[in-house]
């Protein structure tokens, strides 16, 4: 494969995650052993999927690991010839650690992910951030758990207790969201992006123009995109919701719609 040719179009921090996806790819296949990429986030995943494709790398030799069902961010594991799907699991490098903590701290994402970064730990060596009221499960490499184990002990004004836990028994917060009713003039991304960040047309079209909306992880700076049901947008600073349904045409010409907007 031209390695440099493919990256052509991908600059920065995702040019550099690409090109280790495909250093990966060329290990397992050159010396017959499984082989992993470090946590991608979901922008990644898709960016490597088209690389791989046209890199004629085929699905059947790899898959995607987060460490439990729905992971969003997730890691690429490539297989040897002789190796099944099935036990990919097995050859995982990812563990999971927990931080217990006391309730009235009221952690969040952010207290957790800045104190890892505090301690040198790049974002790339972890995965989800599963954050829950007494206690946060980490997804992490093994080439930084042992060192995690020793060193961290606090996130924000809160000490840490923390604990390894195997990946059955992930604890999963629920996911706080709320379902939204709307209709609108048409299946355009402008137009329902205005109803899920609560937008003006004309605002929702900047946003979309400037850059700084996804599509199912994709950059997508067309207004006139038309959406599906399941489509996932995104925006910076404004959030995410899905389009979980498309209904009928109301009296008006209008297109009903519902939404699921994360909170």
């Amino acid at each position: 494969m031209d390695k440099t040719k493919l990256l052509d179009h991908y600059t920065g921090e995702d040019r550099m995650a690409l090109a280790r996806v495909l250093d990966r790819a060329e290990q397992s296949r050159q010396r017959g052993i499984p082989t992993a990429t470090d946590f991608l986030s979901p922008q990644q995943q898709v960016q490597a999927m088209e690389l791989l494709y046209q890199a004629g790398v085929p699905e059947t030799d790899y898959v995607r690991l987060g460490g439990y069902a729905g992971a969003e961010r997730q890691l690429i594991c490539f297989l040897p010839d002789w190796m099944e799907r099935e036990d990919a699991a097995c050859q995982s490098p990812i563990r999971c650690l927990r931080a217990a903590y006391r309730s009235e701290y009221h952690l969040t994402h952010r207290d957790f992910l800045g104190s890892l970064m505090g301690l040198g730990i790049v974002r790339e060596k972890i995965g989800d951030i599963l954050v829950g009221q007494e206690s946060c499960d980490l997804l992490v490499l093994d080439s930084v758990a042992d060192y995690l184990l020793a060193s961290w002990d606090t996130a924000g004004r809160a000490h840490l207790k923390l604990s390894p836990v195997a990946l059955c028994n992930i604890h999963i917060p629920q996911l706080r969201c709320q379902e939204v009713r709307d209709t609108v003039s048409s299946l355009r991304l402008d137009a329902i992006a205005a109803a899920g960040f609560k937008l003006s047309r004309g605002k929702a079209a900047a946003l979309v123009e400037s850059g700084k909306v996804q599509v199912n992880w994709t950059l997508c700076q067309k207004a006139d995109k038309l959406l599906e049901e399941g489509d996932v947008v995104s925006a910076r600073g404004c959030g995410k919701f899905e389009l979980t349904e498309v209904g009928s045409v109301t009296r008006k010409g209008r297109i009903s719609i519902m939404l699921k907007r994360y909170l």
